[in-house]
């Protein structure tokens, strides 16, 4: 068994990962272990962490949301980001890893992009005020998929949420709708998240 160390931006990542994440990497023979960040993450930050945990496991990845990241550089790309984490890792680790064992991956834009690849979850589990369930949906067909729901200040995917859903709590509501949306629908309609987790599922070939 590949013991895989996650470091995770929040409780509701953390939490993902134990509830949803865990049951389809362990039939690959990847055991996943969270490990809460809490508070800022930036590439010094989290690419320390990341060199600290490998020292103790298989290979480590990255659960954390390109909206909010600090320090990003004017036009950066998510993909230009996660090279320099990367790169920061392995000048950390002092050594040059396999590459395949230290993978970073920050989601674009948000977590909660995730919960918008089938809208119907929140109907299923929620008690969703008068209109919500159009109104998401709506919001969905405004984009090619649902990691392109933009990363604004008032129009990230989680404030997107709170604004139709004020109950809306990230941490309970979060993990739960991602469950309940199924990591098969989330993949289907996420490619970028789609290619992290045929990296992790690769890692006991």
């Amino acid at each position: 068994m590949i013991r895989l160390a996650i470091a995770v931006e929040g409780e509701t990542e953390e939490e993902f990962v134990k509830q949803v994440l865990a049951g389809r990497l362990r039939l690959r023979d990847v055991e996943p272990i969270p490990y809460l960040l809490m508070g800022n993450v930036n590439v010094p930050r989290l690419s320390g962490e990341m060199a600290r945990l490998f020292t103790g496991h298989d290979a480590v990845t990255s659960l954390v949301d390109f909206y909010g990241f600090e320090g990003k550089n004017q036009g950066e790309s998510v993909e230009d980001l996660e090279h320099r984490i990367l790169t920061a890792t392995r000048t950390n680790l002092r050594i040059a890893p396999d590459p395949f064992l230290v993978i970073p991956y920050v989601q674009l834009h948000e977590f909660e992009g995730l919960l918008f690849a089938d809208t119907r979850a929140f109907g299923t589990l929620l008690n969703l005020p008068e209109g919500a369930l159009e109104r998401l949906q709506t919001i969905r067909e405004q984009f090619e998929t649902p990691e392109d729901i933009n990363n604004d200040t008032l129009t990230a995917p989680s404030k997107r949420i709170a604004n139709i859903i004020p109950r809306y709590n990230k941490k309970v509501d979060g993990p739960m709708l991602a469950e309940e949306v199924g990591l098969d629908r989330i993949c289907s309609e996420c490619p970028r998240f789609n290619e992290w987790i045929a990296d992790l599922e690769a890692l006991a070939e």
